[in-house]
């Protein structure tokens, strides 16, 4: 098992040099540097729990600690949100205070994308009485809402837990949700349900304070689907379904992924792991992540940088002689996916003869209402069990034959699309400049936008592609590997004015096409004309595209006159 203690015996050898290094626990490095380091000494984000419940919910959002309000509050799925009305110049201008509203985005952790129907009708009713009917669907298989009031959170907590749900460690520099393959365990062609391996990591790691103060946030996922459905490629460490030749089913392990302002693919550390090594291997990544992982700067305080000094085969030594104390075996690479799509949407049958059913809405956006529907007609269809998806969509599992049919059209009646257009199942945005502090640009309306315009405009069209439309450098929304990323920023309009609009990055992707978009120099797009120009762009790929050549391929090698 792991070792799960708060720094490991090998630091209690080595002493702190004269040269402060890199902030490292596991070299006597114990000083914070920064003022994040220090507000997480000064008191484990853990704690801040019984403050919301006896004091700031009490007294209200003037009394609480500002160390709490934009710190430690995170570690219980909570930020404050952006005060309406201060546009995108502002952003990186404004002191912190300026840019609080006195409202919150709370995020519901979702292990594995998995919901009951009582969860999903008791966070529908949760937005419509407390978030003002808000909810989102996350590119990390969450649910967020907004315009929570302090004074309501302990309420929420209340229903969320007495269903089997929480916010704990949803965000922070902690182990954030576990991303799970949606058709874990019914898939007809799975090579191995990770379920079991998931439900450990999170009893031995949420909320553990062992594991509660880490250099930065720390993301995993699990999934034995040969469709490599969580991608696997940008989390800290991620367990990819493989066939053993001589061990049998087994993970892939993959580690040092990261995307944001510079961007990472995960590494290989040639090892498999059985379904029971997964939590051990699991533990011992964050593990090392929170000896050895970098506290100095803010800005390389991810497990990438780490991996990136180290290499993958003194990452999987250090893994196994210090955390495991134990050798993995050998194992073989993932095989590529054999098709492009991998979020599961439409009716798929499953191995035990029944459905499930994959529908998608514009850009991750519901409201409370509807997710309460939704949560009704599964039952109503004889299901209790739902998922949510990497790629901001949602599953009905256990669907029986003879009720697809009826399912599909009450979803549609929804507005949730079980047979999306090519541009409604391929775009999604990050929360952007109406919620988020460090927006720049707006990004969920005008994504819904773009879809229905490009709908209208190329109906015929039907290549798999993804468009993800973020609204700052951070990534949330995973610009660098889409086929069209859309980074917000500000740009000059033919006018001469300052106005919303995208820095575009072409040709990147997951799976089939894993790497980064290439960036046409002064290749920027104003709001405005965005749906021009996407329209043209796809215009041409359709015009010059060879015969079963993706988007990514294309751009890769298509000249700049064809990309502007």
């Amino acid at each position: 098992m792991a070792n799960s203690s708060t720094r490991p015996t090998a630091a209690g050898r080595r002493k702190a040099g004269r040269h402060r290094g890199e902030g490292q626990w596991a070299a006597g490095h114990f000083t914070p540097l920064n003022a994040n380091e220090q507000v997480k000494k000064d008191d484990d984000g853990l704690n801040v729990r019984t403050r919301i419940e006896t004091i700031y919910s009490k007294r209200g959002f003037d009394s609480i600690d500002p160390a709490d309000l934009r710190g430690r509050m995170r570690w219980w799925g909570l930020y404050t949100q952006r005060k309406p009305g201060i546009d995108g110049g502002k952003t990186a201008v404004l002191e912190p205070h300026e840019l609080d509203d006195e409202h919150f985005m709370m995020r519901v952790r979702v292990d594995g994308g998995r919901l009951t129907v009582t969860q999903l009708r008791t966070i529908g009713e949760i937005s419509q009485e407390f978030a003002r009917g808000t909810a989102d669907i996350t590119d990390r298989q969450n649910i967020q809402l907004h315009w929570i009031r302090i004074e309501d959170v302990p309420e929420i907590w209340r229903r969320l837990e007495s269903v089997g749900l929480s916010t704990t460690e949803a965000c922070g520099d902690v182990p954030r949700v576990v991303l799970g393959s949606p058709v874990a365990g019914i898939a007809a062609d799975e090579i191995i349900d990770g379920t079991p391996a998931l439900e450990e990591i999170q009893r031995r790691v949420v909320g553990n304070p062992a594991y509660s103060n880490l250099p930065r946030k720390f993301k995993g996922a699990v999934s034995g689907s040969p469709l490599l459905d969580i991608v696997h490629e940008i989390n800290d460490v991620a367990f990819v379904g493989v066939e053993h030749p001589e061990l049998g089913p087994g993970f892939d392990v993959w580690v040092g992924g990261g995307l944001s302002t510079n961007p990472k693919l995960g590494v290989r550390i040639g090892a498999w792991a059985s379904l029971e090594d997964v939590p051990d291997v699991f533990e011992g990544v964050v593990g090392i992540f929170r000896d050895y992982g970098y506290r100095r700067l803010r800005n390389r305080a991810r497990l990438k940088y780490l991996l990136a000094d180290w290499g993958p085969e003194k990452f999987r030594q250090v893994l196994q002689d210090e955390y495991l104390l134990r050798t993995l075996a050998d194992g073989p690479a993932p095989a590529q996916p054999a098709q492009r799509w991998r979020d599961h949407i439409g009716v798929h049958r499953q191995r035990d003869g029944r459905y499930y059913v994959g529908f998608a809405a514009r850009v991750g956006r519901v409201d409370g209402g509807t997710l309460t529907k939704v949560a009704e007609l599964a039952a109503e269809h004889g299901s209790d069990r739902l998922r949510t998806t990497v790629e901001q969509k949602m599953l009905i599992l256990d669907v029986e034959e003879d009720r697809v049919g009826p399912l599909r059209e009450a979803l549609a009646a929804l507005d949730l699309q079980v047979e999306p257009s090519a541009f409604r199942r391929g775009t999604m945005a990050c929360t952007g400049i109406e919620f988020c502090k460090l927006a720049i640009v707006e990004t969920k309306a005008r994504g819904a936008a773009l879809v229905d315009e490009l709908e209208r405009r190329l109906p015929a069209f039907d290549e798999p592609i993804t468009i993800n439309v973020n609204g700052c450098p951070n990534s949330c929304a995973r610009i660098q590997v889409a086929d069209i990323g859309l980074k917000g920023q500000l740009v000059t309009d033919e006018n001469g004015e300052q106005v919303e609009g995208y820095q575009v990055h072409l040709g990147g992707g997951l799976g089939l096409d894993p790497g980064f978009g290439r960036k046409v120099r002064g290749l920027k797009v104003t709001a405005a004309q965005l749906p021009d120009y996407v329209e043209r762009l796809l215009t041409r790929y359709a015009a010059g595209r060879a015969d079963g050549e993706r988007f990514a391929q294309w751009a890769a090698r298509a000249g700049e006159e064809d990309l502007t």
